[in-house]
């Protein structure tokens, strides 16, 4: 694991399973769903194709701060609308570097225009660790071997 490898790597470590909801789905609805998952973030899709993305901080920032209701409010009115998004070839590392330049923490990963996988800041970091994990091992099983016992 390295932050070169790609993202088609994460997705087939992680998965590919794609959470969506449509724009005209109310923000209970999708809170409710990312609550059921454990997800902070859905995909928003119309007519199959990404509209946007829905997240926590959405939620937070454009409906509860401007004492909007979630019951009576649609994703589309609160969700961030042409997010960055990611191919199955970009790598960890420009994955990184999207989320903090754009300050977000969910790509959608695009391919062909269908969207096949979400990448989260978590799954970003976790690959990362993995890699540094990965290191070490093999600097210790380097030393080891070096020294005469």
């Amino acid at each position: 694991m390295q932050m070169t490898d790609t993202v088609r790597a994460v997705l087939d470590k992680k998965g590919r399973h794609v959470l969506a909801v449509s724009p005209e789905t109310s923000v209970y609805d999708a809170l409710r769903i990312m609550a059921e998952h454990d997800i902070g973030a859905l995909i928003v899709l119309r007519d199959g194709r990404l509209a946007g993305v829905f997240s926590e901080r959405d939620y937070a920032r454009k409906l509860i701060l401007h004492g909007k209701a979630s019951r009576e409010t649609r994703v589309e009115e609160v969700m961030s609308e042409r997010p960055a998004a990611v191919t199955p070839n970009h790598t960890v590392q420009d994955c990184m570097e999207l989320m903090t330049g754009y300050r977000v923490r969910h790509l959608p990963v695009v391919e062909d225009e269908e969207v096949i996988g979400m990448i989260s800041i978590g799954d970003t970091v976790n690959w990362i660790i993995s890699a540094q994990e990965e290191t070490i091992q093999h600097l210790r099983a380097f030393i080891a071997g070096s020294y005469p016992a």
